[in-house]
Parts: structure tokens; sequence; C-alpha cells
């Protein structure tokens, strides 16, 4: 599918972000194995989340769901799953996969675990490895570094483990473990990543303790989790492509209503605001266990900044957005420590600098980010999605704040993480 964007000289508007994609998949996961019926609001229906659906359903958990935005979850406890007569498909969904590896390593059953082209080429041994010290008996190509997964679950050990990288979608999945392990498991990292488990399962009844130096000591359950009924946050990360479109552009004000702004989240507030961004929270409130506002942003001026550090674990999905903000900031923006991006949907840094250049950016790709010079004004020209929902929605955002016409090929990826993004653009366009 192929999007025109034409350059818009005032954007105005409000916007609801879609829920939250890592709280919808968590929200899911955790009340399935709880003990008794929760109700989860404004579940994030794109398709990421409904792998996640559609291999719990597989697993019998029984599941009912409006089709809008309500999902009714009547967990059967921590045992209460069953072994799947097929194949458990993630789609292109690593949070599914990695997190459900976790769950189903502690689960008296076989389960086979693979998704689509590109989420069988993605790294999984950085999961394999640490359930292995666990005790799980699991398989994969490559001698477990790719999908397919083959998992004989049975009983596990806590154990003592360093992340090599920041994951929350690693540190998810040994937390989910760890619900099944005898003795405590105790997990630190070289960054914090976000932490919307450790919220849930508190919440859940789960005894999560923080560490000194920002690790986890999670002591396994003696009893079943208590289910938890929450209204999801909207995604700071689909709010981030408006923040960088109201910020970057000569005429504009966004407001984006029920944003979650989990610290460990913000990273994106942090570097716009670094760069100039005129950005206001109002409204902050508690939705469950996350924090949550409504964020106006308007035109600003921008300059360049150095993102890197413990910054970059918290924004490291809106890497891409930010580019274009850069490019269109006054001086020089470097990038740096986000090797991570290289093994995301695509190569977000190769396809980032290389459909960037296109529309007229100066940037140079660094093998763990890029150095950004801004250039003041973009030209439309035709770009393409490589299939990934974040670099897609980016270079709409490119093409709104570029002069003359954009062509977007593959726009249809965004429906992973943001089925009404292209609806929401049209709604801005709208007030023109």
């Amino acid at each position: 599918m192929r999007k025109t964007i034409r350059s818009l000289r005032r954007l105005r508007g409000s916007i609801e972000a879609p829920g939250d994609k890592s709280v919808s998949h968590r929200a899911l996961i955790l009340n399935a194995i709880a003990r008794g019926e929760a109700v989860v609001e404004n579940f994030q229906g794109g398709a990421d989340c409904l792998a996640t659906l559609r291999c719990l359903r597989a697993l019998g958990v029984k599941i009912d769901w409006d089709g809008q935005g309500t999902m009714h979850i009547h967990g059967g406890g921590r045992f209460g799953l069953r072994e799947s007569g097929d194949v458990l498909n993630a789609g292109n969904s690593a949070t599914t996969m990695r997190l459900l590896a976790g769950l189903l390593a502690g689960q008296p059953f076989f389960s086979v675990l693979t998704g689509d082209a590109s989420l069988r080429s993605r790294p999984m041994e950085r999961v394999v490895e640490p359930l292995r010290a666990m005790g799980t008996h699991i398989r994969g190509r490559a001698g477990g570094a790719h999908p397919p997964l083959v998992i004989e679950g049975g009983p596990l050990r806590g154990i003592r483990y360093r992340l090599p990288v920041a994951s929350a979608q690693v540190k998810s999945a040994l937390s989910l473990a760890a619900l099944y392990g005898e003795g405590e498991t105790i997990l630190t990292e070289p960054a914090p990543s976000r932490d919307h488990t450790e919220r849930m399962l508190r919440a859940m009844g789960v005894e999560v303790r923080g560490e000194k130096g920002g690790g986890l000591r999670i002591l396994p359950p003696q009893r079943e989790l208590t289910p938890l009924s929450l209204r999801v946050p909207g995604d700071i990360s689909a709010a981030a492509f408006w923040m960088v479109a109201a910020a970057a552009h000569p005429d504009a004000e966004i407001r984006l209503t029920g944003v979650g702004v989990n610290p460990s989240r913000s990273g994106i507030i942090d570097a716009l605001a670094s760069m100039g961004a005129s950005i206001t929270l109002e409204e902050e409130r508690m939705w469950g266990c996350e924090p949550v506002a409504d964020i106006v942003v308007r035109s600003s001026s921008l300059r360049g900044t150095v993102i890197e550090g413990p910054l970059i674990p918290r924004l490291i999905d809106e890497i891409p957005v930010l580019a274009v903000a850069a490019s269109l900031a006054q001086g020089e923006t470097v990038i740096r420590q986000a090797r991570e991006l290289r093994v995301k949907e695509s190569d977000r840094i190769r396809t980032t600098v290389l459909e960037l250049r296109r529309l007229g950016a100066s940037i140079e790709e660094l093998a763990d980010g890029m150095i950004i010079q801004g250039v003041g004004r973009l030209k439309g020209g035709v770009c393409a999605s490589h299939g990934d929902h974040r670099l897609a929605m980016t270079m709409a955002v490119a093409g709104l704040l570029a002069q003359g016409e954009t062509v977007v090929r593959g726009a249809e990826a965004s429906s992973v993480s943001y089925p009404d993004f292209w609806h929401h653009l049209e709604l801005l366009s709208s007030h023109h």
C-alpha cells in the first residue's frame, strides 16, 4: 500500500493515542495465569497484541474481546494453561515470542513458538540461555539463536542473572519464568529498561523487590496471582510521532490525551525537551499502577543534542522519528550506544539513514547510532517502510514536514502497532 503525504501550513488537533502495546501484551499474559476474571480497557488491537491473544487462546485461556478496546480475561491460575494442539505463531511480535518463552518454560508440557520471516531472523539466545540456566529444555535454529523455538517445559530453579543488554523483553520473560522457579530469581541489567511487568506483578500480589544498583529480586508466589483489571494508558511510542511533528512544524499545536508517562518509557519527552521543544504535561493522573498525562506540544525552534547512555533504553523505539526532528534542528545531533536498533523489525539504523537521505537529510551511519546535521528543511520524495511499522510512520512524519509531496511505500506496516495512524493523520489534515 502506498500513501501520499503533503505538507500542511498549520497542524492543529487533539489525538487519543492507541493503547500501550507493552502494557496490553503484559495485561493479557499476566491475567491469563491469575485466578479469576479481569477486565482490560483500551486494549491495543494492533497485529502484535492480537498475536499474543491468539497464542493464549491456543493455550486454553478463555478471553472475550468486543473487537473495540475491552477484553475480559478468565484466568485459570498459574497452572491453568494447557498444551496447544498446534504451533504458536507470534507473527511479527518479538514481545509475544520472548515473553511466552519465559511463561512456557515453567509449564509441564511441550510448546513450539514461531513467527513471520522477520521475527525468525531476530536474536533469541538472549532469552534462551538464561532460561536454560533455570532448567528448561529449549531448542531453536542455530543452537537456539533463532526461532522456531521448541520448549519442553517443567520445574525451574531461580537464578541470579545479569542481562548483557538492557531489555524489558528479556527481563519480563525471566520474571515470568521466576513465577515457576524454586527459590528467588535476581536480575540486574546495565541500565533500567521499561518496568511495566514489575509494576503489574506487584499489583497482583507477587513479591518483587528492587535491589541496590537497579536490580530485581522476584520471589515465587505462595498463592495464585490476583486478577488485575486496568485501563491501558495511551502508547507514548505512538504519541511520539505527533510530538515530533508538532515540535518541528512552524505552526503547530497538538494535544495527545491519556498518554502513559512511565519514567522508564518517557525518554522521548526528555530528548525533545533537551532540543528546546515546547512540551507541557497536563492532567497528570494514575491509571492503576501507571502514570498518565495529556501532552501538549507546540511549534519550537529545535537545536541539536546528544542522545546516549541510560536515555537509550528509555527511547529506543523513538530513535527513528527523533532523527526527523534532528534533521530539522539547528546544529548537530549525535545518537550513540543504540546498537540494539540493528536487530529490530528492520536494521533501524541502516533503514532510517537510507530513507531520510531520500528526503534530503544529512545523516551518517555509526556502528551504534547516527550523526545528523540539521538541514533546516526536507524535500518530498519516494521512500519505503522496509516492512517496519515504526519506519512507515517515521517517513509519514518526515513527509508532513517536507516541502511538496512524499510517497511512503509499504505504508500498511503501521497497523502492527498503530492501526489508526493514517486516520489520525487525516484528522490533523482536516483541521487545515
